[in-house]
């Protein structure tokens, strides 16, 4: 998976916001940015009030923060992010000498997906974020893919099954529900990582049940189980309402291999699953 792929992924102009009180600090992780993602866009902020203001002018695909910012606690920042219309889940990774004191005494929110300590250097830095544009195949975790075309789904899964994700494909978002109850009860030989639905299925629930029911019904937010939703609908206040109700992403019809499969990997870099193949 090259950088070239994920900006093909998130739009011709990646958009990256940055946000640090040092414009020193701010120009050293734009120009990691810059030679990791060609043709990135850069959003340097100083403080929360210039990262809302950024976030109210379009989606951002990636996100840095330092923790002190002159207005406040960077974790506002995460907070913004994940608050915004219309943004999918993209990565927020804590850039700070502080980080690894917030993660002993626990001050991190789900808000973070991520941190790096500026400690480390710039050359790990450069490292650690071409883990994120430039995402590793995830090999064994396993896709709960929800489709009622037979037709589709063995197309679909071929393409999952390419790149080493294992696939257990359902009709029916009521299956879908059957089985990650038998899961959360330790009665299933399944581990689902991330869940694939059509937001059109067959019967009186849809993908935005699917959706809403895993965030609300079992309690599983995004890290833990990360959801794409597929849909032909490019109405932007529709898709935007699939993301507030839950979804990490969508995927829009039709399918194009190369873009499901960086989207996959991309949210399960973020999960909880892919972070704990980084630490180990």
């Amino acid at each position: 998976m090259h950088a070239q792929e994920l900006r093909h992924l998130i739009s011709d102009t990646p958009r990256v916001m940055v946000v640090d009180g040092s414009k020193m600090v701010r120009k050293m992780i734009a120009d990691v940015l810059k030679r990791e993602l060609a043709g990135v866009e850069v959003i340097g902020c100083a403080s929360i009030a210039e990262a809302r203001a950024a976030l109210e002018t379009g989606a951002v695909h990636l996100v840095t923060t330092s923790l002190a910012l002159a207005d406040g606690d960077g974790l506002e920042v995460a907070r913004a992010v994940r608050e915004a219309a219309g943004q999918a889940y993209v990565p927020v990774i804590v850039v700070s000498g502080d980080a690894q004191q917030h993660l002993v005494e626990r001050r991190f929110t789900e808000f973070v997906t991520d941190y790096f300590d500026k400690s480390l250097g710039h050359e790990a830095l450069a490292a650690f974020i071409r883990g994120y544009v430039q995402p590793e195949p995830v090999v064994g975790a396993t896709v709960l893919y929800v489709e009622d075309s037979r037709v589709v789904a063995e197309t679909t899964k071929r393409m999952l099954e390419r790149h080493d994700l294992a696939v257990v494909h359902v009709l029916r978002a009521e299956d879908a529900f059957a089985l990650l109850t038998a899961e959360s009860l330790g009665h299933s030989t399944h581990r689902f990582d991330i869940v694939l639905t059509d937001v059109t299925l067959k019967g009186e629930l849809s993908g935005r049940d699917v959706v809403q029911r895993v965030r609300v019904d079992f309690g599983y937010g995004k890290r833990r189980l990360p959801i794409l939703v597929m849909t032909g609908d490019d109405n932007k206040d529709n898709q935007s309402e699939l993301l507030k109700a839950g979804a990490n992403d969508l995927v829009l019809k039709p399918i194009e291999e190369r873009l499901l499969i960086t989207k996959v990997l991309f949210q399960l870099r973020v999960s909880d699953l892919g972070q704990a193949r980084t630490l180990t």
